[in-house]
């Protein structure tokens, strides 16, 4: 299958099986993605009040000032002409309040106070900012801090989210050592700290288990319970056709269905997506740099879909430096940015992070490229 194919074949698998809601507090919403519109509670302001520190007055100066008011009081009586009184930025205006003149502007001699004429009223209307009952984000939006902070602007307490999915990690291998120098015949997992930091970063969160390849049951088993407890299994490593690649076997007895088994690019080819009861499992190479791009191939966008958000539209720039295409699949090779154009990182293999390490993007190299604008995979958040 093409990758590009895949990329949103996944999509459209997770937007058909959709995840349930639930409602959220709003300490625990940043990152989750709103399962139904947000409309707001309240006017903001929910008063007129002074944009400036300064002197709320009325008619034309000088005029002679009364009192004073800082935010959280409200104001005891209504401004009449020729009046001020001082007033700090956020307090509720006096009624008959026609302009807020900030401190640079005034001139003061006890009680009395004069000020330049000024093109602005520095008076923050009730309702300038929104309405009761306006619209302020769609369903399917990723919550921001930003957006979490409007929600609470407008009397918001708790939110209309979609259930963040369960994710089993399971490292194959008999080969692996999960800590210090690896000896002789065996290697550092290098996988498992890098998807478990990256599914963290998408707000995830993940059990990881090691699992041998030998004897071929307790990878059965384990494959087995993950897919019944979880929605969705990662299996790193076991998803080619080697001696020790078991999952193909392990999908096959358990009756799962297979939808992708295999993406033409390089690297990451040995990459595959299945399902079963409604569980889904994810089965990709298990070369670090081969796994993350199947990661962003294939785990991505199916999270968008059942997130019920549309998938990223991928931005475009000019590639820079040595690109070299292939005519039966597409490439992800590690790209900078500098002065508008993306720079390829040398050195990439599928067993080594070091240029994926200093990456903001991958470039999609598709086959017979000839040095047009290139699509770019974000991996940087």
């Amino acid at each position: 299958m093409s990758w590009h194919r895949a990329r949103e074949l996944a999509y459209e698998l997770g937007r058909t099986n959709v995840l349930p809601t639930q409602d959220v507090p709003l300490g625990h919403a940043n990152g989750r993605i709103l399962a139904a519109p947000l409309h707001a509670r309240t006017m903001v302001p929910g008063f007129d009040n002074a944009a400036m520190d300064g002197y709320a007055v009325r008619g034309p100066g000088p005029w002679r000032i009364v009192g004073q008011i800082l935010a959280g009081e409200v104001p005891s009586q209504a401004l009449a002409p020729g009046q001020a009184t001082e007033i700090a930025t956020g307090a509720p205006v006096p009624p008959g309040t026609e302009r807020v003149v900030e401190y640079e502007i005034t001139a003061r001699v006890g009680d009395s106070l004069s000020a330049s004429p000024g093109p602005r009223d520095h008076i923050r209307r009730r309702g300038e900012y929104v309405t009761e009952g306006q619209h302020l984000l769609p369903n399917g939006e990723k919550l921001t801090p930003a957006a979490i902070g409007l929600a609470a602007s407008t009397g918001i307490d708790t939110m209309t989210v979609r259930r963040q999915p369960s994710v089993r990690l399971l490292i194959t291998g008999d080969e692996i050592t999960d800590h210090g120098i690896p000896g002789q015949g065996t290697v550092r997992d290098a996988i498992g700290p890098m998807l478990g930091a990256l599914l963290r970063q998408w707000n995830l969160d993940i059990e990881s288990e090691r699992v041998p390849d030998r004897p071929p049951h307790l990878h059965y088993n384990a494959v087995s319970d993950a897919l019944r407890r979880n929605d969705i299994t990662l299996v790193c490593g076991s998803s080619s056709v080697g001696p020790a690649d078991g999952l193909h076997t392990t999908l096959h007895h358990i009756g799962a269905q297979v939808n992708i088994d295999g993406v033409a690019c390089r690297p990451g080819h040995p990459q595959l997506l299945a399902h079963h009861d409604g569980h889904w499992l994810l089965g990709v190479p298990g070369n670090p740099y081969a796994a993350l791009v199947a990661v962003h191939t294939l785990l991505d966008p199916l999270l968008a879909g059942l997130a019920g958000r549309e998938l990223p539209e991928l931005k475009t720039a000019e590639l820079n430096g040595d690109a070299k295409t292939s005519a039966d699949c597409t490439r992800l090779l590690p790209v900078r940015f500098h002065r508008r154009q993306a720079h390829v990182i040398e050195g990439a293999h599928s067993g080594f992070l070091g240029p994926a390490a200093q990456a903001d993007a991958l470039a999609v190299i598709a086959p017979y490229w000839h040095g047009e604008p290139v699509e770019l995979l974000p991996i940087t958040g």
